[in-house]
């Protein structure tokens, strides 16, 4: 029964020899009557269209508001955002010329070479053919309909032509044409669109005939080809040879997709260079031979530039008091050394030096033994995010620096006995190293050289901060590190050059750099307005390449994510191809993700979920986002701050989002989404889009947990402006002058919120304990609580997927572009 399954139906499928007998119907149909699922499927129709109107609604005033925020000036030309109020911009690799919201019109995906393939049915493909699809219109009925949409008006217009009119305006003319359609077609698109569209049909009827030639010849079992006076096929090769590709038929193929790769050179240097496998092998090898180990550095060539190089590496550690010989015992635990051997070359491939590194295997540490606390923390992006603001908000000066040789630079504990093979090539017999810094490889490295840059830098007078233990406040300096790179802020530049000399003088050795043009992969670039911007631009090409959209028939996108359906688990679905890395594309995703690119966040976030068991759907995902990416990848994080100092916070959630998507047998179909972005002084340092690890079981409650969760994260941010605010200027001695607000969009979360403890709602009477601490924090801090409109509540971006216009204008209000 029901209550005994805890199943959806009522009795079980049967089966005879594994055939399906009978089916149950759905229990509406045996609880209901006919009348009831008549009014239950007109309530299901009105809420769906309810839903499609507000979205509608809301579309078409982001797209107001969007052209309000946008200059006339710098206005993108045609673009569909001002025509329609959603564009619903699918996943399909499909291209067709009157369905194409790429930026660019002559761009293709790869799926547009498969559809050329003469087993796929294609279209009408004749340049001056005016079907209503190819007309281009200003009017915006005409330009971004649905595809299926205008089938069914072209359908329409067929059927009514053979039925004739009183009137003339139906039927054909005497050339067989159309009146209808004729008179559409007096519309014509600009020339330049006109040549963009006989440009794109000539490339695909070539590539036509280019794939049609070439399956004929991969259809036979044996490819002959003439070489001098033999005919030769492919099996009476094993290995085949230079003169074998180059006058194999194929290799024009080969040079053909080399050169929509970018290759310019002859078909020659490229089967030389690049196809033949003796040569592939032989730059494997070469790069290899960069990286030697001990036996190939000392019995190569480089030998002797190798070994000079390795006894450079002892007397530097020996100059630096690293080690001391001793006897070896019985007792001791004695690690394994290695030798890290590097060629590096300049860009042409001339050798510019050869370097030699001594590490410790750390992996035959015993925690106990070895060492024992491994911890070592390293700065939030949170913290540079918010000292790049106040860069431009008060005109400060930056610099970079870096640390030579940073793990030794610190002391092993006096309770930290390591012991340490000696070096191979300076061995001696019965003799080890016991190790008084902490050497290359060792667990505990990075944690004793954190502990011994904080000494230094209370030793120059500079605090810790009790935020962030990687944040160094002076009087006048503010210092960050990430590991041994730091960052120094000032008013004036000499104040940064006192603090590297004392430094100094602590026996830190400190390299200055340029000032903070890139810090860990990120990109700051500074505009003739004096504003800052943070790009990844490196990390989206690599994202690009790997996902096999670095050709110019790869067609962008203008959103990350569809705005229909979310990503569900799809256990049903088509395994994943393998065509790229899964796991490494959302991995270098979630890098950029959570450092310039708050956009893409709640795409990567569905993303990341099917890490370990990707499917098909999956990948198609990813790649959406490349695509997304390869159309904004000059884009990134503008900091344009106001002139007032605010803190604002926008929470949002999306009450189980999943619901009626994922398999009713999931739990995760009725959890909730939470997302916010922090903003100070209207730039944003912090967001977050993840699922609930509670179930909510209503709108209000799935609301108060996101906010809940952004208090978590927006305290500390107060906290942190209000201990920097003393060191560079600010007026924060009273918490009340950064007026502090979060902004929230639902009526029933606000009220509870602003209910001081222990009053409570009587719909949050089961949960309203919980809630007690923050809303006790949003008395005491005097932080405002705003009711905001849908529209403008920049949550939302990380909680679901955004038709075009809404996401456009909220993307502009969050990151400047």
């Amino acid at each position: 029964g029901l209550f005994e399954t805890s199943l959806e139906t009522y009795v079980e499928e049967e089966y005879d020899d594994g055939e399906l007998v009978y089916r149950p119907p759905p229990l509406d149909e045996v609880w209901l009557s006919e009348g009831e699922r008549r009014e239950r499927r007109k309530s299901l129709n009105d809420q769906r269209e309810r839903r499609k109107a507000r979205e509608e609604a809301r579309a078409a005033e982001s797209a107001r508001r969007l052209r309000l925020l946008v200059p006339e000036d710098i206005r993108p030309h045609r673009d569909p955002v001002e025509t329609t109020p959603i564009v619903y911009d699918s996943d399909s690799d499909d291209d067709s010329v009157a369905d194409d919201s790429s930026p660019v019109p002559v761009l293709e995906s790869e799926g547009d070479l498969w559809a050329d393939h003469p087993s796929v049915t294609a279209g009408p493909s004749t340049p001056g053919a005016p079907t209503p699809a190819l007309v281009e219109d200003d009017s915006p009925a005409q330009t971004n309909q649905p595809a299926r949409r205008r089938r069914s008006q072209v359908e329409q217009l067929n059927a009514d032509e053979y039925k004739g009119s009183r009137d003339g305006n139906l039927g054909r003319n005497r050339s067989g044409r159309s009146k209808r359609i004729t008179a559409a077609a007096l519309a014509r698109a600009p020339t330049k669109v006109q040549s963009a569209l006989r440009a794109k049909i000539k490339y695909k009827q070539s590539m036509r005939s280019r794939r049609e030639i070439g399956d004929n010849m991969l259809s036979f079992a044996k490819t002959e080809y003439r070489s001098g006076r033999d005919t030769v096929t492919v099996d009476d090769v094993d290995v085949p040879s230079v003169d074998y590709i180059m006058n194999c038929p194929l290799s024009r193929f080969i040079h053909f997709a080399a050169n929509e790769c970018g290759y310019a050179g002859t078909r020659e240097d490229l089967v030389v260079n690049w196809v033949h496998p003796f040569f592939l092998k032989a730059k494997s090898e070469a790069s290899k031979g960069d990286n030697p180990s001990w036996k190939q550095a000392m019995n190569g060539p480089f030998k002797k530039e190798y070994w000079e190089a390795a006894v450079k590496e002892v007397e530097t550690l020996e100059g630096m008091d690293a080690w001391e010989v001793v006897d070896k015992t019985d007792d001791m635990n004695v690690l394994q050394g290695t030798w890290a051997f590097k060629c590096k070359r300049f860009p042409d491939g001339l050798i510019k030096k050869f370097k030699a590194r001594f590490c410790a295997r750390g992996d035959q540490q015993l925690e106990g033994v070895d060492f024992f606390e491994t911890y070592a923390p390293v700065v939030q992006w949170t913290t540079v995010r918010l000292m790049l603001i106040l860069e431009v908000l008060l005109k400060l000066k930056s610099k970079q620096g870096d640390v030579t040789a940073a793990f030794l630079h610190a002391d092993l504990n006096e309770n930290e006995k390591v012991y340490v093979e000696m070096p191979l090539g300076f061995r001696k017999p019965g003799k080890v190293l016991k190790l008084k810094k902490t050497l290359y490889g060792l667990r505990q490295s990075p944690r004793m050289f954190w502990k011994y840059l904080t000494n230094a830098m209370i030793a120059c007078d500079m605090e810790v901060s009790k935020i962030d233990p990687c944040l160094f406040v002076g009087d006048k300096v503010i210092a960050i590190c990430y590991v041994d790179d730091i960052l120094f802020w000032s008013t004036d530049e000499g104040h940064i050059n006192d603090l590297a000399v004392k430094l100094r003088e602590q026996g830190l050795l400190l390299e200055q750099e340029d000032d903070a043009a890139g810090f860990l992969g990120v990109n700051l670039e500074k505009t003739e307005a004096g504003l800052i911007e943070m790009k990844q631009t490196g990390l989206i090409d690599r994202v690009i390449i790997a996902t096999g959209l670095d050709t110019k028939m790869a067609t962008p996108k203008w959103t990350p994510c569809e705005n229909k359906n979310p990503l569900v688990r799809d256990e049903d679905g088509d395994l994943a191809t393998g065509e790229f890395s899964y796991a490494s594309v959302v991995g270098m995703l979630l890098y950029l993700a959570g450092h310039t690119r708050p956009d893409i966040a709640y795409a990567v976030n569905c993303c990341a979920r099917y890490m370990f068991n990707p499917r098909k759907s999956h990948e198609t995902a990813v790649k959406r986002i490349a695509r997304y990416l390869k159309a904004t990848r000059g884009k990134g994080l503008i900091f344009k701050p106001s002139s007032e100092l605010r803190i604002d916070c926008y929470p949002d959630a999306d009450f189980a989002g999943l619901y009626g998507h994922e398999k009713s047998n999931d739990p995760i179909c009725a959890k909730s989404r939470t997302g916010f972005v922090i903003k100070v002084a209207n730039c944003p340092i912090l967001w977050q889009s993840k699922l609930q690890t509670e179930t909510a079981l209503s709108t209000m409650e799935a609301e108060i947990i996101a906010l809940a969760h952004s208090c978590r994260e927006l305290f500390p941010v107060m906290d942190l402006v209000h201990e920097m605010g003393s060191v560079v200027g600010l007026p924060t001695e009273d918490l009340t002058t950064m007026h502090v607000s979060i902004h929230e969009d639902n009526a029933g979360a606000l009220v509870l919120a602003e209910t001081i403890p222990p009053d409570f709602t009587p719909r949050s009477k089961y949960y309203a304990i919980k809630t007690v601490w923050f809303r006790e924090e949003i008395q005491k801090r005097k932080i405002k609580l705003l009711k905001i409109e849908t529209v403008e509540q920049l949550g939302d971006m990380f909680t679901k997927g955004l038709p075009r216009a809404t996401f456009e204008y909220l993307r502009r209000k969050m990151m400047g572009w």
